[in-house]
């Protein structure tokens, strides 16, 4: 046994260590990019800008990364994913506009996406002896995804504004330094040959194909609206926060503001993995439950002035949304796969969650340019994901029912 085989970390581990310092760097870089900003005097709505720009990359992509991570091996569309990452940083250090920079990495992180989740069931797979363990273990795997992501969100965030206080150099580059170190990390996940039958132009067209099958299926869509809400709702408080916090608490300092930022993510991250025991994947449709806490919260969140109170609410709303959202990627992972492909249901699942989060973020841009008041913005975000949540509850209501008939006429 050589050196190599020594080190390489089992496939699962490998994947949630790479998607850990993959989207430490995506949150890191972020915050280094608002310092640069500012020390530059770009006017405040430009970081709405930045955030489009990234968030563009996923809707532009949609019909296209899909049939490329079903088409290769998994494995290597990670590895090409934070290759073009590391690609966006380097521009960033050339001089590259801060907002193409970051258009660059949203490629590489649209890339990256499909693949992520797609490799769960070929690895899960392996070692499932029937498919009731296989939902169990692709719950748990989930739930661990998801734990990594904000767990390095949350660091990530903190890491990010701390260094970019103290050194904007060193920040950029140690950020290069971990997509090159996730890059390494996908050679230690196995290559599982793709379709090789998939035709990128013939696939790209009946993309737009499956959007429909899979939006027919109402649990499909009750998933896909859910996730789409929450991530949404979460990309425009991010935003939205940044501002508020000057204005409310006094704290102007992007290392202040991003530990501020980052309980949102510890929220999210204890929620996550709490997920599997509050709302088993049997279950899902309770999830609403917590899209109403999120809405309540965030309606609350404007009218407070108080630290304590602050990092409370924020804890709060980010636990609430990750009980919200990992079920409901669970359940769509499932039902989507057999009807259009693992790869191309998380593209379908990225192209709406990130058309729901680019218009939320562009109107927030937008309201902010023509004078909208943050707390204004806050309400606002908080009441279309109260209209989004109130679908959820009348859509359970009717698949409830739907499977009492259904195991009524089976009896």
């Amino acid at each position: 046994m050589n050196l190599w085989t020594k080190l390489r970390l089992k496939p699962i581990n490998a994947l949630l260590v790479s998607q850990f310092w993959s989207a430490f760097a995506d949150n890191a870089i972020l915050f280094a990019i608002i310092e640069m900003l500012r020390a530059k005097a770009y006017p405040e709505s430009y970081i709405g800008n930045v955030q489009q720009a990234f968030l563009f990359a996923y809707v532009v992509l949609a019909p296209f990364v899909g049939s490329f991570a079903d088409k290769h091996p998994k494995s290597v569309v990670l590895l090409i994913g934070n290759a073009l990452k590391a690609l966006g940083i380097v521009g960033l250090l050339l001089g590259l506009e801060p907002a193409l920079s970051y258009a660059v990495i949203g490629i590489g992180a649209a890339v990256y996406s499909p693949a992520k989740y797609g490799i769960l069931g070929e690895i899960l797979s392996r070692s499932a002896t029937d498919a009731k363990q296989l939902d169990s273990e692709l719950l748990k795997a989930n739930a661990k995804i998801e734990g990594y992501t904000i767990i390095a969100i949350l660091a990530g965030t903190v890491g990010g504004g701390i260094l970019a206080k103290q050194s904007l150099t060193v920040c950029i580059v140690a950020c290069l330094l971990l997509y090159v170190t996730a890059l390494l990390l996908s050679l230690s996940i196995p290559r599982v040959a793709g379709n090789p039958n998939i035709h990128y132009v013939k696939d790209s067209i009946l993309f737009f194909k499956d959007i429909a099958r899979l939006f027919r299926d109402r649990t499909a869509r009750y998933c896909l609206i859910g996730t789409s809400s929450f991530w949404m709702t979460s990309s425009v408080i991010r935003v939205a926060v940044i501002s508020w916090i000057p204005l409310h608490l006094g704290i102007h300092g992007v290392d202040q503001i991003s530990m501020l930022i980052a309980v949102t993510a510890i929220g999210i991250m204890a929620g996550a993995l709490t997920a599997p025991k509050l709302v088993p994947a049997h279950k899902y449709l309770n999830s609403y439950v917590y899209g109403v806490v999120m809405v309540v919260l965030i309606l609350v969140f404007p009218m407070l002035g108080n630290l304590y109170v602050t990092v409370f609410i924020l804890l709060a709303v980010g636990f609430a949304g990750g009980v919200y959202v990992v079920p409901l990627n669970s359940v769509l992972q499932k039902v989507g796969n057999p009807k259009i492909g693992a790869g191309k249901t998380i593209a379908v699942q990225n192209l709406f969650e990130n058309i729901l989060m680019f218009a939320g973020v562009r109107a927030y841009t937008q309201a902010t340019a023509a004078g909208t008041s943050v707390e204004t913005s806050i309400y606002g975000v908080g009441l279309v994901l109260a209209l989004f949540v109130l679908y959820l509850v009348f859509q359970a209501v009717m698949l409830k029912r739907r499977s009492a008939e259904a195991v009524g006429s089976r009896v």
